[in-house]
């Protein structure tokens, strides 16, 4: 626990028990003596998908940055899930990376990663939360709203127990709310009734379908922790394959617009077949599956601008998915989640007198980058709606370069992924030493010398 300099007071209220919420919970437990956590959903007592996180049934990406932060909120992290089956991993060395159809050239670096189900990473987080002195996790139970007090803070939250009516919603009092309830954010009409405005939103709709099954997993599927196939320059299909505990391969396809992926067996592999790369259809022709395709269309991207506001309530905070829901194709939720939990801590120990002001403004530094990067992705493809700007053109260019270095020049590859796991920020790509690279005539580069990837000699005869 980090040091604060005095003893925990006070009561904490976080709506939420998702990854957000459970993050903000840890870090407010260093500065209140009582921390309660709220979600309307039954949390499971194994890893197993649950109602209010839709998602949990598909592959989800545990960045660099978030696992490193992670592991010092609760040490041991790591280790621990790896003995229950999740896999440790260097992300440029034990990853296939192909971006716009090119394979990102392997080599050892210093970006760690964690390859585990979504269901395993929240009951693990999940147990050592509630584990913390002064927290206490209430499921089945819904807040109504924030309560305000005569000078407009916030107060505490209005709760509906199991099987009550409204009317018979109990007040619970805190001197701090934390909305973190997630893609199904409530924020706006709960600010409404205070009276205040919501904030403004930034929109992107790129359409997009996630489908996923798991398949059993045995030695030598792959010879790779996971693969992730990105869209191709023109063709908005993409898929992962991500090793996970339980000895499965926990396997996503997406698609945008009309060319989404189908939820039946032979639909599915037809579309892994159309993929920009042909090496996860291959992988998949190979594995036994262990269930039905799922389906999941996700919703809008949002980020709402809460560092815009002139007037917002002291005593409420909203943090996470509620702050901004990304493409999560680009597996940056949890990490930026990871970053807004530090943040707060540091925010917190300048006082709750202007918390707020002081950590949207953090939140939204944080949130600029991976923001600009999935919506810049985007807004590659046609049928996505969204302003162009001129810079946004300029950069799609350039990592369509920067992609074809990097099938070559390990450092270039190591450069993108260290932006886009959030350990560097996107000006490195664009350094000297980098734009050089990158711009390097092509026959002076030299060929990968790269054996052909192993699941290709792998893929069986007669299919």
């Amino acid at each position: 626990m980090a040091d604060t300099g005095h003893r925990p007071t006070g009561h904490a209220v976080v709506v939420g028990a998702g990854i957000g919420g459970l993050l903000a919970a840890r870090v407010l437990g260093e500065r209140f003596d009582r921390v309660t956590l709220i979600d309307r959903d039954a949390l499971p007592d194994q890893d197993v998908p649950r109602r209010g996180v839709p998602q949990g049934h598909h592959a989800h990406g545990l960045l660099s940055r978030g696992r490193e932060i992670l592991e010092e909120l609760f040490p041991r992290l790591t280790a621990d899930l790896v003995a229950t089956g999740a896999g440790a991993c260097d992300i440029q060395k034990d990853v296939r990376w192909y971006n716009d159809g090119r394979l990102l050239r392997p080599a050892p670096s210093r970006l760690r990663g964690l390859t585990v189900s979504r269901p395993r990473l929240e009951g693990y987080v999940r147990s050592r939360v509630a584990a913390l002195p002064g927290v206490v996790v209430h499921e089945r139970r819904e807040v109504l709203g924030p309560i305000a007090g005569p000078g407009g803070a916030v107060t505490g939250v209005r709760v509906l127990r199991p099987g009550h009516r409204p009317e018979e919603a109990e007040e619970m009092a805190a001197d701090l709310v934390v909305d973190a309830t997630g893609r199904g954010n409530r924020g706006t009409e709960w600010l409404r009734g205070l009276g205040y405005e919501p904030a403004p939103e930034d929109r992107v709709d790129s359409r997009l379908v996630y489908v996923s099954r798991e398949y059993r997993r045995r030695p030598g599927d792959a010879g790779v922790a996971a693969m992730i196939v990105g869209h191709g320059t023109a063709v908005p299909r993409g898929g992962v394959a991500l090793s996970a505990e339980g000895d499965r391969w926990l396997v996503t396809l997406f698609g945008m617009g009309d060319d989404v992926p189908p939820v039946d067996p032979e639909g599915y592999h037809a579309f892994a077949a159309r993929l920009p790369v042909p090496d996860l259809h291959h992988l998949l022709l190979r594995l036994e599956p262990l269930g039905a395709p799922r389906l999941m269309r996700i919703p809008v991207s949002i980020r709402r601008r809460y560092e815009r506001l002139g007037r917002f309530p002291e005593g409420y905070l909203v943090f996470g998915d509620a702050l901004c829901q990304f493409n999560p194709s680009y597996g940056q939720g949890m990490t930026v989640a990871a970053c807004e939990a530090v943040a707060l801590r540091e925010c917190l120990a300048g006082g709750l007198d202007g918390l707020a002001r002081r950590f949207f403004g953090r939140a939204a530094r944080i949130i600029d980058v991976p923001w600009d990067m999935s919506v810049g992705g985007d807004l590659r493809f046609p049928s996505v709606e969204g302003p162009r700007s001129p810079r946004v053109r300029l950069l799609n260019g350039y990592l369509t370069r920067l992609h074809a270095a990097a099938q070559a020049d390990p450092v270039v590859g190591n450069a993108f992924l260290s932006v886009a796991n959030l350990q560097a920020p996107p000006q490195r790509l664009l350094s000297p030493g980098i734009l050089a690279r990158v711009l390097r005539p092509r026959s002076r580069r030299g060929a990968p010398a790269l054996p052909e990837p192993e699941i290709r000699a792998q893929e069986p005869a007669g299919r």
